[in-house]
């Protein structure tokens, strides 16, 4: 999908195109009241999600997944479900214009929609990696199950990691457990299974991370959810991430808190998975 629209935006300062509260929107600044939890406390459940052949309704998009995520977190704190016709109305207004959307609720029920581009050196990263570094144990975020707006800790663990010339961080816990990425699930590969670190060690249950592993089972294909511990991760031959808007990312270097660990971005069982992203 490659959005032209003259709204998107391409430099700083320029107009950009948003949904909010029914309402389609093009300006830089969103109006909060100063007493409003969103902005306050970060009280916002939300979801990110990429547009496969321009529909909400591709096997890819995972649109009802989404929504399910955004309904159990609303659900668990009491808050008020959005309307979702108009959800599904605003999602493909933003759309149009925007082939990756965020979709933001608040606690009232009030829907905010942004989009943006698939980032620029997608192809390059799918294909030779990146670089990681693990975070202290602090930088874990709050509320784990659940992907709400309080970001802060994940945001700082990756600025920091950046300094270090790392592009992605790890979040760890006190036992020094690997647990997700500041951005996604976690993936490695040993003795020719797929292992990922489970729910219950404190991680978000991804939209992608289940579908996979659901279809990796259909296929016959183990998938070992341990934690992932220290003695653990030195053993992978390769690991990677995903989320829903870059798939699969290999990680070639993770920078521990001793040294380096290095693994092989190549390796052959990514391939297993980049056909889940290919079968329509």
């Amino acid at each position: 999908m490659s959005p032209t629209s003259p709204t998107s935006p391409t430099s700083p300062g320029e107009t950009v195109i948003f949904w909010y509260n029914g309402k389609l929107i093009e300006s830089q600044t969103l109006e909060l009241g100063i007493d409003d939890p969103g902005l306050l406390y970060g009280a916002t459940v939300f979801t990110t999600l990429r547009i496969y052949n321009h529909s909400l309704d591709s096997r890819l998009t995972h649109w009802r997944s989404h929504c399910d995520r955004l309904k159990f977190s609303l659900q668990t704190f009491g808050w008020r479900l959005p309307d979702e016709e108009r959800l599904r109305h605003g999602a493909q207004m933003i759309m149009a214009h925007f082939p990756v959307l965020r979709i933001a609720i608040f606690p009232d029920g009030r829907e905010w929609i942004t989009g943006r581009f698939l980032p620029k050196n997608l192809t390059e990263n799918q294909k030779n990696g990146l670089i990681a570094a693990l975070a202290t144990p602090e930088s874990s975020r709050s509320l784990p199950s659940h992907k709400t707006g309080n970001y802060l800790s994940a945001w700082l663990a990756k600025a920091s990691a950046q300094k270090l010339d790392a592009q992605e961080v790890i979040l760890i816990d006190t036992a020094l457990n690997w647990l997700e990425t500041s951005t996604g699930n976690l993936w490695g590969w040993q003795n020719g299974c797929w292992w990922t670190p489970p729910t219950k060690a404190g991680i978000l249950p991804g939209v992608v991370r289940g579908q996979l592993i659901d279809w990796l089972q259909q296929k016959q294909q183990v998938v070992r959810t341990e934690p992932w511990t220290p003695e653990l991760v030195k053993r992978f031959e390769a690991i990677a991430y995903s989320n829903s808007v870059v798939e699969i990312i290999p990680l070639h270097t993770v920078i521990c808190h001793s040294g380096k660990l290095e693994y092989d971005p190549h390796h052959p069982c990514f391939q297993q998975l980049r056909i889940f992203f290919l079968a329509l």
